[in-house]
């Protein structure tokens, strides 16, 4: 049973800032030391100046930028840089973008407020293991703010579209659209009729919602409430403490996308293609990839994965591209179906995941590293594009002899697997998912305001 609440959402005001394309940034964990400069550059209002990027550790100084923070956020919102809008609403949020395969697509999806949920309560799903260091941080920019600055990526199911033609209906207010680096055009539209809000809460009492990207905000937010009980007590069900903003999306939007994240392994040592080969054999039918330059190659590969998979839409086979940069050798990787028992210890809904493949059978099995070594000595490396994974490989042999690089070409996992798993109480490997585009921070957030009542039902 989830519980939806419209928000009186905070945002840019044009008049103030000038163009909104130059105030909003991706999410914080995937902009770099150097990004941040950059985007302090592009204009004084820029969001990365209230969200900040990365915990210092504990300190004076550290408790200066995050007071920093919330003195600047105040500053905004009485200058009227940032307007809370009067009455609350639920926002229309629409992406369009190029997709990898050269299509243009729109994906849909709304903003709003939605109650909290402890994961063991089944309302809200995870599949991704957080860390306690990034939760402290975002902890104390919420606690120092009393905002939220960032949206969470949730999925639900939705087979007819119910609830999106509801809003689309509506009489609607544009807040404008932003461009990101990418060329993805992002647009928000506020709705305020209150029966139409009433009626999208009625539909999602019998929901649950998936996150697909903010599993540290999600458990920040669980945190912040616990931190706020020990003050005040129990708190009342539509206390703002109690609720965390959300992009929400059906997982059956054909604008949604899953981009895979391709592997490099930094193999401890020198391995020729032929030894790779040997190791894999007893695992995997191998097909090398001949002809034309690396990226020829490589776009074969991916070429033939799509193909691949299309073929199987249950997901019964696991394919991969592996490249030697070494060598400059391509391989395509297709799982022998006896190879399966080694993940007969594996819960179901995880051993038809391609991730989990690589990681128990290639990289576990076949090359013997287990997983504690690799994230101890940073031996995998993960990238979306895989133009850029391509020159890292390449690099990698250039710089080191201690080290085979070999850059595994994977599948996206699907938004299907997604559920299941999160369905199961199960939780995937690290980045296993890539849904793209990200949603902008600084098109909307909420204000945690002490005393107001969240207009929810149920």
């Amino acid at each position: 049973m989830a519980f939806i609440a419209p928000l009186k959402g905070v945002h840019f005001n044009p008049q103030k800032v000038g163009k909104l394309d130059e105030v909003v940034t991706p999410p914080y964990d995937v902009i770099s030391a150097n990004g941040v400069d950059a985007y302090l550059a592009r204009n004084p209002y820029n969001m990365i100046r209230l969200d900040i990027v990365k915990s210092i550790g504990p300190g004076d100084e550290a408790d200066a930028r995050y007071q920093e923070a919330a003195a600047l956020f105040s500053q905004w919102l009485a200058e009227k840089v940032l307007v809370r809008d009067p009455e609350p609403g639920i926002y229309l949020y629409h992406t369009e973008y190029s997709h990898p395969s050269g299509k243009r697509l729109t994906r849909k999806g709304f903003v709003a407020l939605v109650g909290l949920a402890e994961f063991a309560e089944g309302v809200v799903k995870p599949h991704e293991q957080t860390f306690d260091t990034v939760i402290a941080d975002r902890l104390r920019l919420t606690a120092t703010c009393k905002a939220q600055f960032s949206q969470i990526f949730s999925l639900y199911s939705d087979p007819h579209n119910a609830v999106l033609t509801l809003l689309e209906q509506q009489e609607r207010e544009s807040l404008g659209a932003v461009t990101d680096a990418d060329g993805c055009v992002h647009s928000l539209w506020r709705v305020t009729s209150s029966e139409t809000i009433k009626e999208v809460q009625r539909q999602f009492l019998d929901k649950s919602l998936y996150i697909a990207d903010g599993h540290h905000r999600y458990t920040t937010a669980l945190a912040y409430r616990k931190m706020v009980r020990e003050v005040k007590g129990e708190l009342a069900a539509n206390d703002p403490a109690n609720h965390i903003i959300m992009y929400l999306c059906p997982m059956e939007d054909p604008g949604l996308s899953v981009l895979p994240t391709h592997r490099l392994l930094r193999w401890p040592g020198r391995m020729e293609a032929a030894e790779l080969l040997n190791r894999l054999d007893r695992y995997f039918l191998c097909e090398e990839i001949i002809g034309g330059s690396r990226e020829t190659l490589m776009g074969e590969v991916l070429a033939r994965m799509g193909e691949l998979e299309r073929l199987s839409p249950d997901k019964s086979s696991s394919t991969f591209g592996v490249y030697h940069p070494t060598e400059d050798r391509c391989f395509l990787l297709s799982l022998k179906q006896e190879a399966r028992d080694v993940l007969a210890g594996r819960p179901e809904p995880l051993r038809d995941l391609d991730v989990v493949v690589l990681s128990d059978i290639i990289i576990g099995k076949a090359l013997g590293l287990d997983h504690h070594r690799c994230e101890q000595e940073k031996l995998v490396s993960y990238y979306s594009d895989p133009d850029e994974a391509l020159d890292a490989a390449v690099k990698e042999c250039l710089v080191s002899d201690k080290f085979t690089p070999l850059l595994f070409v994977m599948n996206p996992t699907r938004v299907g697997q997604v559920r299941d798993v999160a369905d199961h109480d199960l939780i995937m490997p690290h980045k296993s998912t890539y849904f793209y585009p990200k949603i902008m921070t600084g098109l909307l957030f909420n204000q945690l305001v002490d005393g107001e009542e969240i207009e929810r039902i149920g």
